[in-house]
């Protein structure tokens, strides 16, 4: 693969902002920094535009939840249940006595992917959610 160059223009300041905030993440260069965000454009820009909304995608639903809250983990594993071939596999983790956090890995048309992420989240009684819209890695270099 070959590798171009280009330069890029930002006040001194904002140059400086930014060489702070490499070092905080732990870059070790400007170009890395700046594949890593284009990178990240890109993932977004399959999922906003897709070519084909049965494209495969990967997708983790983030969430947490009061497990004493009537049948709430039962709407979650039934969730969970009734798509097989979307949802690849659940992490649970205690986080006390009463919440818990469960990570859930979807995989499958990205429409699918999307709607039941959303799907999960908004259950009633989750009280913190996040889908992290991902990438086969399949159009990335």
């Amino acid at each position: 693969m070959t590798v171009d160059r280009f330069g890029v223009s930002m006040p001194g300041e904002q140059l400086e902002a930014f060489d702070r905030l490499l070092t905080r993440k732990g870059y070790d260069n400007r170009s890395e920094a700046v594949r890593d965000m284009v990178r990240q454009w890109m993932v977004e820009d399959e999922w906003e535009h897709p070519q084909d909304d049965s494209e495969e995608r990967v997708a983790v639903a983030v969430i947490v939840y009061d497990h004493d809250r009537a049948d709430l983990s039962q709407k979650l594993t039934h969730v969970q249940h009734e798509q097989v071939g979307v949802v690849v596999t659940a992490l649970h983790l205690h986080l006390d006595s009463h919440n818990c956090l469960e990570v859930i890995l979807l995989r499958g048309a990205a429409g699918h992917v999307h709607q039941l992420g959303r799907s999960i989240i908004a259950t009633r009684g989750v009280k913190f959610g996040k889908l992290v819209l991902a990438t086969t890695g399949a159009h990335l270099t």
